[in-house]
């Protein structure tokens, strides 16, 4: 909004009123005048066309043009300054005279087929108006014979037309016109006299005190508003000079008050320089104690993990000896537990990597029932002891084979079932797993964690995914724990693209659910063809509690079995079964013996009993077994282990074929492309196996030169290589004429999502992940043979998962050799040469000196940790490789570079003993 001074706006509210009525009045003078001028014309043409048009009746009648041509020309004459020109028209609209032929009688004739003027009429063309008016006959009498012509039936003998010029009065109208203005000018400038007489009076003294206040607030307190001034001004100028006055008096006391406060502050500030130098060494000795402290939080790691390292191989040495079932199950306990306690500790250095946001998560294919039965069957003796049946309820449309990072998945369920035993003192713990979403290679999965504890008070709630916090310090001093595992299992879930949250009443329980992101895993090949064996036979199955039950039962659903379901023995109604399965209560701790009566009986309805006991009955399972149970196993019941054994006591079982595959070669002619020695030496020896010609080449550049001199069936195309890369090898060999529809297979070690979208776009043909499994291979060969296709290899229903912490995996290693012990051992010891190469580079690096070939000597030692059975090492090589690739520079991964050489060193000392 604009503003105006107080002198424009008097002004305007002065000037504005006289303008606006001026004009309005002139306006309307002028207009009335304007037209008055306009109808006088027109009333002058009327006093001369009506008595025109009587005194033409005569004429008219009797045809003589010569009396109405002198009537019109000395009504023209005498009227000239206003009359441009008179017609006389006919009752057929023809001119019959006219007082000036050089006019334009267009104008004057009305339009052919108009109808004659029945009176006065005014017409205006431009600066001309026209008037028409009827010659009607007044005399016409029935005896004048003498007339030829017959009257018309509405006496209408005619019309005069008459042309006015408005020009004549023109001059006047803009004389009016001129009139007005000068009024208006003339009212405007009186208006302007009294308006600058009253903005000297009063605008004049109220700038006089604006500027008295402008210096006032300027600081010039001495200012003070001078001149005589009338009725109110003068009382605001005694308010201005009195409120100047006291400005003067209040800046003097005030000017002596910052006096005194600047000498205060100067005092302050003196201490405060005195307080910043003690508080800058304070910060630096807090920096010094956090730098200290991560160092010895990296080497209590170090130190910790050391002996568990040696627990763990120990364990792993003993569990190779010959030992009873109960001595392995409770070593495989024993491993579980140091496993778990390691990744405890690690979980302390992952939550100051998750607060960073430096955790890189794993993707890696893994067995997800697999992964769930690890994890409950390390929480079942805890769950056990407190007398809790834990559950595990799978639903059959839930995938198994998935990508991504089973370590943190079962670090999020241990958190969760965990904090479920912990806080629950009687009842149940299950554990749900639901298909929430699948497409695209995608799979995202609900768990839910439902237990009977004495739940969480609302107003806690909202701490509870706090770092450090529990729901209540009594809680925390009766069970322990620091308050870091939900904390972590947050930022974990949250890592995978998914959410958390629970539902909790005091008294009553909780219930936690999550949902986590997964990849499904494209190379997989399902194939359940091992549990045809068991259609047509019957199941009875006993189990009193109604969760657990139900776990079992939705997973047998999925079998060919006949299952009948009861929670004692004498709701059966079948005296025999091909399989009997008993789950013991957890509250039931009464030794068991198959002397009792309930045991006996249900060994003689079915010849295969198996057993499933809580923790404290296994020390009896050794007993069990040999009195007449065909199997034991610890509870939760799950389809990793109750596969095999249905399967392993099946009487009927008919063992797989015993055709060697080493006999059947396919006629191809196969090239296999790697960097890597050790991976060149695998794939030949798997290749050697399968098809009849071999061609192995350690460079794209080499690849290529082959390519030229013969022609293959199949291209096996490592990916990552120095030089010249698996994708532009491959663009080359398609150049070459012989080879342009050639199938090319990349080979690599990323079983990232979409990785396999990429290659084939890139133009590959398939995809084969490292490590290559042997199955995988032969099923790829199959598919890209010439000419008919062999019968495929069995495949089996589930491949065994590796510890993924494991330093040395011998069933790993030979599994990656194709169950070749001999191979397994040079694919063993040519890693082992080539660890000092390693070492050599990253010792280089953790020394300040830029190696250069970091990056590469790490996708080196990941390609031959795939083939060695070396899952631990493998995985930091994997890490560091993909937070190498993504920029993280090298100074800032020292923590990883050191455990991998630890986990290097740890590797020489196992493959040693393991070589001897």
């Amino acid at each position: 909004m604009t503003n105006y001074s107080l002198r424009a706006r008097m002004m305007i509210l002065i000037l504005a009123p006289t303008v606006l009525i001026g004009l309005l009045l002139s306006i309307f003078f002028v207009v009335h005048r304007y037209n008055d001028l306009q109808r006088q014309l027109e009333g002058a043409g009327a006093s001369i066309i009506e008595p025109l048009a009587v005194s033409s009746e005569y004429g008219m009648s009797f045809h003589n043009r010569e009396s109405i041509r002198q009537l019109v020309s000395v009504l023209h004459r005498r009227h000239s300054d206003i009359v441009r020109g008179i017609s006389v028209y006919d009752e057929n609209n023809r001119l019959f005279v006219t007082s000036n032929y050089q006019l334009d009688h267009s104008l004057l004739r009305l339009p052919e087929g108009a109808p004659q003027p029945r009176r006065l009429t005014v017409t205006r063309h431009g600066d001309d108006i026209i008037l028409r008016t009827p010659i009607i006959s007044e005399r016409y009498s029935p005896d004048e014979s003498e007339i030829t012509e017959a009257k018309p039936a509405n006496n209408t003998l005619g019309y005069v037309a008459l042309e006015l010029d408005l020009r004549s009065v023109r001059l006047q109208q803009y004389k009016e016109i001129l009139t007005s203005t000068l009024l208006v000018l003339l009212c405007m400038g009186i208006a302007m006299i009294f308006a600058w007489r009253l903005m000297r009076d009063v605008t004049g003294p109220i700038r006089n005190m604006v500027n008295t206040v402008d210096r006032i607030r300027r600081g010039q307190l001495d200012s003070r508003v001078e001149g005589f001034m009338l009725g109110e001004l003068d009382m605001l100028k005694n308010g201005i000079n009195a409120m100047a006055m006291s400005l003067t008096a209040y800046h003097e006391e005030m000017q002596h008050n910052v006096d005194q406060a600047t000498s205060d502050l100067r005092e302050t500030l003196e201490q405060m320089e005195i307080q910043n130098v003690e508080l800058d060494l304070a910060k630096k000795r807090a920096q010094e104690a956090a730098r200290i402290k991560s160092e010895f939080l990296a080497n209590m790691s170090h130190e910790l993990r050391t002996p568990l390292n040696g627990v763990i191989g120990f364990t792993r040495l003993t569990l190779k000896t010959d030992l009873t079932g109960t001595q392995r199950d409770h070593l495989n306990t024993i491993e579980r537990s140091a496993n778990n306690l390691l990744n405890i500790i690690n979980d302390v250095l992952d939550f100051s990597k998750l607060e960073a946001g430096k955790l890189i998560l794993e993707s890696i294919p893994f067995l997800l029932r697999s992964a769930l039965d690890e994890t409950v069957t390390l929480l079942a003796h805890s769950a056990h002891d407190k007398g809790l049946e834990l559950t595990l309820d799978i639903e059959n449309n839930v995938p198994d084979n998935v990508i991504g990072d089973p370590l943190r998945l079962q670090q999020i369920l241990t958190n969760l079932v965990g904090n479920a035993i912990k806080f629950t003192e009687s009842g149940n713990i299950d554990l749900v797993v639901e298909q929430r979403a699948i497409g695209n290679n995608k799979l995202q999965i609900e768990v839910q964690i439902r237990d009977t504890g004495i739940g969480i008070p609302e107003k806690d709630q909202s701490r509870l995914f706090q770092a450090f916090r529990q729901a209540d310090a009594s809680i925390s001093r009766r069970h322990g724990g620091t308050g870091l595992g939900l904390a972590i299992t947050q930022k974990l879930v949250r890592e995978m693209g998914g959410d958390i949250s629970f539902h909790s009443q005091p008294g009553r329980g909780s219930t936690f659910w999550c949902h986590i992101n997964l990849d499904l895993n494209p190379n997989a090949i399902p194939d359940n063809s091992t549990l045809s064996v068991l259609a047509g036979k019957h199941l009875a199955y006993i189990e009193p509690n109604t969760a657990a039950a139900q776990g079992t039962l939705d997973m047998l659903a999925s079998t060919p079995l006949q299952v009948t379901w009861g929670t004692s023995l004498e709701e059966l109604t079948e005296q025999q079964y091909d399989f009997m399965l008993i789950g013991v209560p957890v509250t039931d701790r009464t030794p068991l013996s198959m002397e009792d009566s309930w045991l006996a009986s249900a060994a003689r309805m079915s010849p295969c009993l198996i057993l499933a006991l809580p923790c404290h009955a296994l020390v009896n399972a050794e007993q069990l077994k040999q009195g007449g149970a065909s199997a034991c196993m610890i509870k939760p019941i799950t389809q990793t282990r109750l596969m095999p054994l249905l399967l392993e006591h099946h009487s009927d079982l008919i063992p797989p074929a015993t055709v060697a595959r080493d006999d059947v070669r396919l006629p191809m002619t196969v090239m296999a492309v790697d960097d890597n020695p050790a991976n060149l030496k695998l794939i030949g020896a798997l290749l050697e196996d399968r098809v009849r010609h071999v061609v192995l080449c350690e460079s794209g550049t080499a690849a290529i030169e082959q390519a030229r001199l013969m022609g293959f069936d199949l291209v096996l195309m490592d990916i990552q290589m120095p030089e010249m890369d698996g994708i532009r090898a491959c663009e080359l060999i398609r150049q070459i004429p012989q080879h342009n529809k050639t199938p090319v297979i990349a080979v690599t070690a990323h079983a990232m999502a979409g990785q396999k979208e990429k290659l084939l776009s890139a133009g590959m043909n398939d995809y084969l992940a490292k490590p290559i499994d042997e199955e995988k291979l032969c099923a790829l060969l199959q598919r890209y043979q010439p000419g008919t296709r062999l019968p495929q290899t069995p495949q089996h229903d589930e491949v065994p998962q590796s510890d993924p912490n494991a330093t040395l995996d011998w069933s790993l290693a030979l599994r990656q050799a194709a169950n070749k012990p001999d191979l397994a051992r040079e694919m063993l010891g040519m890693l082992l040469s080539f660890l000092p190469e390693v070492r050599n580079t990253v010792e280089a690096q953790l020394a300040g000196e830029e190696p250069g070939s970091l990056i590469d000597i790490i996708h080196k030692l990941h390609g031959s940790c795939s083939y060695s059975g070396v899952p631990r090492l493998k995985n930091l090589c994997f890490l560091l490789e993909q937070q190498l690739r993504s920029g993280t520079p090298p100074e800032q991964l020292e923590p990883e570079l050191l455990e991998l050489l630890d986990e290097m060193d740890n590797v020489t000392k196992e493959a040693c003993q393991r070589l001897k």
